[in-house]
């Protein structure tokens, strides 16, 4: 019997399946990942993407379709991280915004949706590369298309657009040379036809299991055991969500801090447009929750005995995000002073380079970039943690930049510049050259000039085998890795950095910037600059504990 039709439950349980698969697999896509470093690869970033969708689509309750729609493009939009996620939450946003208005969807339905999908994505990307994620869209749009034209069967046209698709997705690598060479698909293409794939197999039937999805909460742990409660002055971990009947403003957010701090601590509020995520340490679970009937209904309600159920680690959490919120509170309290006319944004991870960007006059540095990328999400919170008119984000990777301008196409109240930055030495670079008495658009001018004068080395290890750049690469071997390849393969960090290092000085060379990183030693890094001094004494060298994970050497030549 065919189907000709699907309604919202259906839909966002194979939404929820679609999300639960590309979880599963997610390492599989990483390692179909070109470059072979230790950072936030494509699985990573796709699924954290729609698993943040994912949650708030599993914290409905009997939804209607714009509901859904709302819930998946939202929760992808801010929830996106990495070039990958990004465009992913475009698709998404595009489909959702085909269906929003449908009570029951249809093959012409989801051929529109997957079209709408396809043009959204295609518009969010400057320039967009085929033999990517894009191209698998592409063709996913235009089977679509055609199977709308031959069948109003469900059960027909499903399968075909994914077939097609897996054909498409083969044909990435005659599109990117880079993936010929490697011997892989293009891995945001594989991740979003698990997605179809995983959804497919909710229309069949098939039995899912959402044990990643849940609604969405702080993020602080609640699986416990027994342990010594002496510590512990609150204890009731409570979370709900509230379901606002009227708008929830900022006075609103504001007073139910404050009573929540009256009675509890660890607080956390998030309000998002009709939803209220509520976290609270509290001796009476009762009275939060009394007071938050005062708002709405609530829904996803979750209280544990911390007393009976917390080990010292979690006890430690707990105290970590008291403090966070204090911060929190503290910043917005700062940024009550009076509006400049400029701030900075900035991403980056390292307690040295964190400390060097601080001391250049960036106002809010987002811990992330190699071994986690911000989301959207984290990008907005920064942004309304800046008391500014103007404000500039140095993204310092080229692969936070999407999510960078997704940002700022969501910031109403404050002009937002990316500067697309692409790594850390950028960055710096950037904020060296700005200058407080020009206007925003020459600043923006002269630091989209001077970053192009950086040439970037990084030197790190390889975490499995691959051959790229016509370079033969095993597992374990260190790499150093320029703006546009691999430079160096070697098995040793130093050798390896002068061997970067060689390749990006000439002789119009002034200035070598060594910043090392959190597993090289103090004394070695200081035979490597003494090193460095010998070898280029034409050039100023000057060198930082920059602390940073994964990367042995971030090194700048300019």
């Amino acid at each position: 019997m065919a189907t000709k039709s699907m309604n919202v439950d259906m839909l966002a349980k194979m939404f929820l399946a679609g999300a639960q698969n590309i979880e599963a697999k997610k390492e599989y896509i990483n390692e179909l990942n070109v470059f072979p470093v230790p950072d936030g690869d494509t699985g990573t970033n796709m699924s954290l993407t729609i698993m943040a969708a994912a949650k708030e689509v599993a914290a409905l309750d009997k939804p209607t379709m714009k509901d859904l729609a709302k819930a998946i493009s939202s929760g992808s939009l801010r929830g996106a991280r990495g070039n990958s996620g990004v465009i992913l939450s475009q698709l998404l946003r595009g489909f959702t915004k085909a269906i929003r208005e449908e009570e029951e969807i249809d093959v012409q339905g989801l051929a529109a949706a997957c079209s709408r999908a396809r043009e959204t994505a295609y518009k969010a990307v400057m320039k967009p590369k085929e033999g990517t994620i894009l191209t698998v869209a592409s063709g996913i749009s235009e089977k679509a298309a055609q199977m709308a034209q031959e069948t109003d069967d469900l059960e027909v046209f499903i399968p075909a657009v994914i077939e097609y698709a897996e054909e498409v997705l083969k044909k990435t690598p005659e599109m990117l040379p880079v993936l010929k060479e490697a011997g892989v698909v293009d891995s945001g293409g594989q991740g979003l036809l698990e997605v179809i794939k995983g959804a497919y197999d909710a229309f069949l039937g098939k039995e899912i299991r959402y044990s990643e999805i849940a609604p969405t909460s702080s993020g602080v742990s609640v699986k416990t055991a027994p342990g010594d409660e002496t510590d512990i002055k609150f204890g009731y971990c409570t979370e709900f969500i509230i379901l606002t009947e009227k708008e929830f403003t900022d006075k609103d957010e504001h007073e139910f801090k404050e009573y929540l701090s009256s009675i509890g601590d660890s607080i956390v509020c998030v309000a998002d447009d009709d939803v209220v995520k509520i976290h609270v340490h509290t001796n009476d679970p009762g009275l939060a929750i009394q007071k938050a009937l005062g708002f709405g209904q609530l829904s996803r309600m979750k209280i544990d005995n911390m007393r009976e159920e917390h080990q010292e680690k979690l006890i430690r959490d707990a105290q970590k995000v008291a403090a966070e919120q204090s911060e929190k509170e503290k910043e917005e309290k700062e940024a009550q002073e009076p509006r400049k006319p400029f701030g900075f944004i900035t991403v980056s991870i390292g307690e040295g380079i964190n400390g060097i960007f601080k001391e250049l006059g960036a106002d809010y540095v987002i811990e992330g970039g190699q071994t986690m990328n911000p989301s959207t999400e984290d990008m907005l919170n920064a942004v309304d943690q800046v008391n500014a008119d103007t404000i500039f984000i140095l993204p310092n990777n080229k692969n936070i930049v999407l999510a960078a301008n997704q940002a700022k196409a969501l910031v109403e109240d404050k002009e937002i510049i990316v500067i697309p930055t692409r790594t850390v030495p950028q960055g710096i670079t950037a904020l060296i050259n700005f200058m407080a008495d020009a206007d925003a658009k020459t600043n923006e001018e002269t630091m989209l000039e001077e970053i192009e004068n950086v040439k970037t080395g990084q030197v790190t290890y390889a975490v499995r085998d691959t051959h790229i750049d016509n370079k033969e690469i095993h597992e374990g071997d260190i790499m150093g890795i320029g703006d546009h390849g691999i430079l160096a393969v070697g098995r040793e960090i130093e050798e390896t950095a002068m061997e970067l290092l060689k390749g990006l000085v000439d002789e119009t060379t002034e200035l070598i910037s060594i910043y090392y990183g959190e597993e090289v030693r103090e004394e070695d890094a200081e035979d490597f600059i003494a090193k460095v001094e010998e070898t280029y004494p034409d050039a100023d060298v000057d060198a930082h504990f920059g602390g940073q994970p994964i990367y042995y050497y971030v090194l700048a030549v300019e």
